[in-house]
C-alpha cells in the first residue's frame, strides 16, 4: 500500500482559506469600487447644489443693492423699510441696511437695527473693499434662529454687496440666505447613496459568499480525497462537476490517482508474483537437496539426475533476478541508453546467425526477410536484446519442427520488426495481459521452457524507451506475430 509520510488535516482558519480570501477581495473590490462611486457623486451633486445657491444668491445680492443704494439717502423710511420687507419675502430670506460703519440702518426683521455686525462677509466689503462676499456656516440653532429667522436650522449664508449712492459708496446690503432647505436636500442625496450602497454590499456579499462556494467546493473535494488517499484509501475519486479548468483538474487528478492505485495494485501484483517465482525454484531445490541428504544410499545415476534438476533450477533463479534487475534498472533510469546510429538491418542479420543454431537443435526453421541498409538512432545493445527476446519467445512456445520468420521493413520514418511463428498462438483475453511482468498464459508450459515471465516486459520497456511501440496478432493453434515499430531518426533518442 503506498503510504504519504504526513498529511495535514488540520481545519483552516476561514479568513485563511481560498474562500474567505475570495469573499474579501470580492467584497473589497466592489465595496471599494461603489464607495468611491458614491462618494465623488455626492461630492458633484454638493458642489453643484451650492454653486447654483451661491450664484443665486450673489446675483440677488447684487440686483438689490443696486434698488436699495440710491435710495438709503433718498427715499422715506417706511418706504423703504416695507420695500425691503417684500424683498425679503420673495427671496425667503432676510435682508439688513448696513452703512459705512458697518451698523445696521434698516432690517426687513427690524430686530437689528442699530447694531454692528462683525461678520466675515460684511467686514471682507468695508474693511478690505470687496465689492461682495459669500459664504455659508453650520452654526449653532440659536444663532440661525436669531440671524435668518429660521427655526430649528443649523445652516445659513451669508451674501454682502456694496451700495452706491448718489456721493458713492454708502453702505453694504447683507443678504441672510435660509440654506437648510438645500443642505436637507443635499443630505438626502447622501442618505440614499449610502442606502444604496449597503444593499449593493449585502448583495456583494450574498453573490462573493455562493461564487466563493462554486469556486472551492471543488478545491475542498479535492483536499478531502487527497486527506483519504494518505491514510492509504487509494480508491477515493473526486466529483467531476462544473466546467472549466476546475472540472479538468478534478479529471486529471482523477487519472492520476486511477494510475496511482493501478501501480499500487501492480506492485503488489509484482511482488507477489516475484515472491512465488524465486519461491518456487528453492523450495524445489530443498526438496532434492533434503533428498539427498536423507538418503546417502541413493543409486548414483539418480543422484546425478536430482543435482543437474538443481542446476537448471539454479539456473532459472539466475535469469529471473538478472531480469529482475535489468527492469529495476530501467525502472530507475540507471541504465542510460547509449545513443548512436546504427544499421538495423545488419543487427538483424547478426541476431538471427546467433539464434540459428538453437533454432536447428529443435528442428525449427528459422526464416528472414531483411531489407538491407535501414539505419536509425537507438541504442544497439538494447535494440539486440529486444529482437533476441522476440526470436526467443518464438522458439519457446512452438513446436519442434515449426517456423519462425522475422521481418524488417520500412514504412514512411518508421522501420517495423516482425516475429511470426507457427507455435500455439496466444488466446484473445490473454493477449492485452501478455506484456505485464510475470504473466503466463501457460503458467506450466512457462516453466519447463525455462521462462521468467519478464522477457516480454523488457521488451515492451526498451521499445518504449526509443519511442516506439509493440503489439500482437495472434490466434489459438494457429501462430503468434509480434509487431515492433521504431522511429527512425531522432525522436527515440529525444524519448530515451
Amino acid at each position: 500500500m503506498v503510504t504519504i509520510s504526513r498529511i495535514r488535516t488540520d481545519k483552516v482558519p476561514f479568513w485563511a482559506s481560498i474562500r474567505g480570501k475570495i469573499l474579501l477581495a470580492f467584497f473589497v473590490v466592489v465595496g471599494s469600487s461603489f464607495l468611491v462611486a458614491a462618494t465623488n457623486l455626492t461630492g458633484l451633486v454638493s458642489n453643484y447644489l451650492t454653486e447654483q445657491r451661491t450664484r443665486e444668491d450673489t446675483q440677488a445680492a447684487e440686483s438689490l443693492a443696486a434698488v436699495f443704494g440710491p435710495m438709503m439717502q433718498s427715499a422715506e423710511s417706511t418706504g423703504l423699510n416695507n420695500r425691503l420687507k417684500e424683498s425679503a419675502e420673495g427671496l425667503n430670506g432676510r435682508l439688513l441696511l448696513l452703512d459705512p460703519d458697518g451698523k445696521v440702518q434698516y432690517d426687513s426683521l427690524n430686530s437689528l437695527c442699530g447694531q454692528r455686525l462683525a461678520i466675515p462677509e460684511v467686514l471682507k466689503v468695508l474693511v478690505r473693499g470687496e465689492v461682495s462676499a459669500y459664504g455659508m456656516y453650520r452654526l449653532s440653532r440659536e444663532t440661525v434662529a436669531a440671524m435668518s429667522g429660521e427655526g430649528e436650522a443649523e445652516y445659513l449664508a451669508y451674501g454682502a454687496h456694496e451700495m452706491q449712492g448718489p456721493r458713492g459708496r454708502n453702505g453694504v446690503l447683507l443678504y441672510v440666505s435660509r440654506i437648510q432647505g438645500m443642505m436637507d436636500s443635499m443630505q438626502g442625496v447622501q442618505n440614499q447613496l449610502n442606502t444604496v450602497f449597503i444593499l449593493i454590499a449585502v448583495a456583494a456579499l450574498i453573490l462573493a459568499l455562493i461564487l466563493s462556494r462554486l469556486l472551492t467546493t471543488p478545491i475542498t473535494n479535492l483536499s478531502r480525497t487527497m486527506r483519504k488517499m494518505g491514510k492509504g484509501d487509494l480508491s477515493v475519486r473526486v466529483p467531476e462537476k462544473g466546467s472549466g479548468e476546475l472540472r479538468q483538474l478534478a479529471e486529471n487528478y482523477n487519472v492520476m490517482a486511477a494510475q496511482l492505485e493501478n501501480l499500487d495494485q501492480s506492485r503488489n501484483q509484482f511482488v507477489s508474483n516475484a515472491s512465488h517465482e524465486l519461491k518456487t525454484p528453492l523450495a524445489t531445490m530443498k526438496i532434492m537437496l533434503e533428498t539427498i541428504i536423507y538418503q546417502p544410499e541413493m543409486p548414483a545415476d539418480m543422484r546425478q539426475e536430482f543435482l543437474q534438476d538443481m542446476n537448471h533450477e539454479i539456473d532459472r533463479l539466475t535469469g529471473i533476478i538478472t531480469d529482475l534487475l535489468t527492469l529495476t534498472r530501467m525502472d530507475n533510469k540507471s541504465d542510460p541508453m547509449k545513443i548512436e546510429e546504427i544499421d538495423l538491418s545488419a543487427l538483424t542479420e547478426e541476431t538471427l546467425r546467433l539464434l540459428d543454431p538453437a533454432a536447428r537443435k529443435r528442428g525449427q526453421t528459422l526464416e528472414s526477410s531483411v531489407a538491407p541498409s535501414l539505419r536509425m538512432q537507438g541504442d544497439r545493445s538494447k535494440l539486440h536484446q529486444v529482437l533476441s527476446n522476440l526470436i526467443d519467445n518464438a522458439m519457446k512456445y512452438t513446436q519442434d519442427g515449426g517456423k519462425i520468420r522475422v521481418t524488417l521493413e520500412e514504412k514512411g520514418d518508421w522501420l517495423v520488426w516482425q516475429v511470426a511463428d507457427n507455435g500455439v498462438g496466444i488466446p484473445p483475453e490473454d493477449q492485452e495481459h501478455i506484456f505485464d511482468r510475470f504473466y503466463r498464459v501457460d503458467k506450466a508450459r512457462s516453466r519447463e521452457t525455462g521462462g521468467t515471465g519478464l522477457g516480454l516486459s523488457i521488451v515492451r520497456q526498451l521499445v518504449t524507451m526509443h519511442g516506439g511501440q509493440i503489439r500482437v496478432e495472434s490466434e489459438p493453434g494457429r501462430g503468434s506475430c509480434f509487431i515492433v515499430t521504431l522511429p527512425r531518426g531522432e525522436r527515440g533518442a529525444e524519448t530515451a
